[in-house]
């Protein structure tokens, strides 16, 4: 009798067969596009909020080969939103902890960690053979963003980030020949708090979060401190997934930089934008101003509270 058989009758199979674990997957997928899925290697830099949830996604769609790269542990305040966060992993590394929850999944991945995050120096080592990106780094990671989505497009990789804001992910992918994520954001010459300010922006030209914020005195870009959810950093996993379904096997249309998406589950809204230019967009200048604005007011709001 097959292991299928024997799952359908309820019993246990103490065995893993690689067809038989992502079986449920065919219909979406043909059985000959998971057999590619099986031999594609995706990288994610960061194994924290978002990125680790990537991982375990993306092990179950049947992707048969990971880099992953985190320099951190796991910390109670890690509790809210990262898969990989419970009181058996306080202390341990965050790349370790992934990748025995990913194997767990899946046995036969093939799994090559960084535990010293990703920097110029291992950049070429990190993309070496892989077919995706996938961004999971930390909102403020500016210096490692930049380096590694510049090496994706010299190497020619596709790239994609998904940034969770509120209760909701905002998409954004970056095709070989096509816009770069320097040319999207135009961070070069930039400051910490400004880098910040346009990346934000960048991600979520719409800001559809920005309504339901309850208290604002718990974001502060110069501390390199905001609020986060699960909520956002499972739609991410889904909306990154999908994203990376479609660019590994070739199907589908994808909306690349400077086009993107936000997906907003608290206010049930779509938007999709399209932003010629990146950041120097005419629309995006005056989002811009108006950001910095705001954050103005707040600053000498919350010096006056102190």
């Amino acid at each position: 009798m097959t292991q299928a058989a024997l799952q359908q009758r309820g019993r246990v199979v103490s065995t893993f067969d690689y067809d038989t674990a992502f079986v449920r997957n065919l219909g979406w997928v043909t059985q000959a596009e998971q057999g590619l899925l099986r031999r594609k290697r995706v990288a994610i830099a960061g194994m924290g909020g978002v990125g680790g949830v990537h991982l375990v996604t993306l092990a179950r769609l049947g992707i048969g080969a990971f880099n992953i790269s985190d320099f951190d542990s796991f910390d109670v305040v890690n509790f809210n939103r990262q898969a990989g966060a419970m009181m058996s992993t306080l202390g341990r590394p965050k790349v370790d902890v992934l990748a025995e929850m990913a194997l767990d999944i899946n046995p036969e991945l093939e799994v090559r960690r960084f535990p010293q995050g990703v920097a110029d120096e291992n950049l070429d080592a990190f993309l070496e053979g892989v077919d995706l990106y996938v961004d999971g780094l930390d909102f403020f990671s500016f210096a490692a963003r930049r380096a590694t989505f510049a090496a994706c497009h010299r190497l020619g990789i596709p790239a994609v980030t998904a940034a969770p804001l509120g209760m909701g992910a905002a998409m954004l992918a970056f095709l070989p020949g096509g816009m770069s994520f320097e040319e999207y954001f135009c961070l070069d010459g930039c400051d910490e708090e400004e880098m910040a300010i346009r990346f934000l922006l960048g991600l979520s030209p719409a800001m559809l979060q920005r309504g339901y914020l309850a208290d604002p005195s718990y974001v502060n870009l110069a501390e390199r401190r905001g609020p986060s959810t699960i909520v956002a950093c499972q739609l991410c996993a889904g909306v990154t997934a999908a994203e990376g379904l479609k660019i590994l096997l070739g199907r589908g249309k994808v909306f690349a930089a400077p086009r993107a998406y936000q997906f907003d589950a608290y206010t049930n809204r779509l938007v999709r934008t399209w932003r010629p230019g990146g950041n120097r967009n005419p629309l995006q200048v005056l989002g811009l101003w108006i950001a910095r604005q705001q954050l103005r007011r707040m600053k000498n709001a919350g010096a006056k509270h102190g």
